[in-house]
């Protein structure tokens, strides 16, 4: 099979990662032929090219492919992309998050390539963003979803919300979750102590970390509005931001003039490979974002065994339960100060929590089940057969526990 993944962007961030594990997979486990067409990394996030670049596959770098909107560039783009996929005569071509899907899809449709997939890693559009934006990536969704033969949700919330909002058919939508390697937060590369160490966590620090970018939406604003009243509460407790981003000087300006700064670490830019050891250093993971599809960090988290406080947006109910965690209603200050201080002052609590989160999730999440599931999405797309073997609805939910996705239907 000959497989083209298209992405804006090869920065290190969720979706990206996600993509880059897809094709991964089927490049080494399913011996597929795989062509990666990306545009520039832009920003501080870091990139991805380097590993992309040491597969074995195909890397092609597309300077017009860029995340802003820009209407002579993004006319640019898409006839690059219709010459590639004119060369390149792929039996599928999967675009990964908004932009990169809109384009794309139009370019693969008219050049009529058999199977046409889409991943929601997030919604471009939602209750956090302004009318006009939402108005015109609604438009531009509806549009793309009919130039689809399947749409992938990495949680049964984005198909949700796009249905919702009459974007796409119920039939058309199938929920795969996003992969990782399991093994690396399952058992972290490093010692927990010698990190902890590295950090400047000291033995009866109750550490909360939260990865990602620092930016907006991400939920830091929220955690240092309650970060010093909990401190004062429990000396104690310390919150790792781990990430870097535009924002950075001014959370370090915010948590100096609160005189929080010396519970306020920030790790700077580290290597996905890092994030395991750094998770399993910690207590706890805060991730108070607004807008995510299914944050990484959070199934992350709960493989490593450490217990969530997220708010209830997107996919996170989905693994936020409340066995494994705390979800909270978004921006609800007084419940995110409790939910920290309430795992900060139990570790019984914390150790049940992730506990439980390993036990649900371990297999869930493994990079080797997201490939082998859209390896048979392709097959059945392939075989003229529907998006999901029959008698499956579009939650990933009602579905009978242990049921297998990744053949085609008999």
């Amino acid at each position: 099979m000959k497989i083209v993944h298209i992405i804006t962007r090869l920065i290190l961030g969720g979706a990206q990662e996600n993509t880059l594990l897809t094709v991964e997979g089927m490049h080494h486990r399913h011996k597929d032929q795989v062509i990666l067409i990306t545009g520039p990394a832009e920003g501080p996030e870091g990139d991805l090219f380097t590993r992309a670049e040491s597969q074995g596959f195909t890397v092609q770098r597309m300077p017009e492919l860029v995340r802003a909107i820009r209407p002579g560039t993004d006319l640019a783009a898409y006839r690059a992309l219709r010459k590639s996929i004119r060369r390149h005569k792929p039996d599928v071509v999967h675009t990964h998050s908004s932009k990169a899907g809109i384009v794309g899809r139009a370019a693969a449709w008219h050049e009529a390539v058999p199977a046409v997939v889409h991943t929601i890693h997030g919604m471009p559009f939602g209750k956090f963003e302004k009318w006009h934006k939402n108005l015109a990536y609604i438009t531009l969704e509806k549009w793309a979803a009919k130039r689809s033969h399947a749409i992938v949700s990495v949680a049964d919330a984005m198909s949700e919300q796009a249905l919702a909002a009459g974007v796409g058919r119920p039939e058309q939508f199938l929920t795969v979750y996003s992969g990782m390697d399991v093994d690396s937060f399952l058992n972290p590369p490093r010692p927990r102590e010698e990190v902890r160490r590295e950090l400047g966590l000291g033995p009866d620090d109750v550490a909360f970390a939260t990865v990602a970018r620092l930016f907006e939406l991400k939920g830091h604003d929220d955690i240092l509005a309650v970060a010093a009243d909990v401190i004062k509460a429990n000396p104690h407790v310390r919150f790792v931001f781990i990430g870097d981003g535009i924002l950075r000087d001014r959370f370090k300006a915010d948590a100096a003039r609160m005189g929080i700064a010396h519970a306020i670490l920030f790790t700077g830019l580290v290597p996905p490979g890092r994030i395991p050891e750094l998770i399993g250093a910690v207590d706890a993971v805060v991730h108070p974002s607004l807008r995510e599809g299914l944050a990484r960090v959070l199934p992350q988290s709960l493989i490593v065994g450490r217990p969530v406080i997220s708010y209830d947006i997107d996919g996170a109910k989905e693994v936020v339960l409340p066995t494994t965690g705390h979800l909270l209603k978004p921006q609800d200050l007084p419940a995110l100060k409790n939910a920290i201080q309430d795992l900060a002052g139990n570790p019984e609590k914390r150790a049940r929590m992730g506990a439980e989160g390993r036990r649900r999730f371990a297999h869930q999440f493994r990079s080797e089940t997201m490939a082998d599931e859209l390896k048979g999405l392709y097959e059945r797309l392939l075989a003229g057969q529907p998006v999901r073997p029959e008698g499956l609805g579009w939650r990933r939910a009602d579905w009978p526990e242990g049921v297998n996705i990744s053949s085609p239907p008999k």
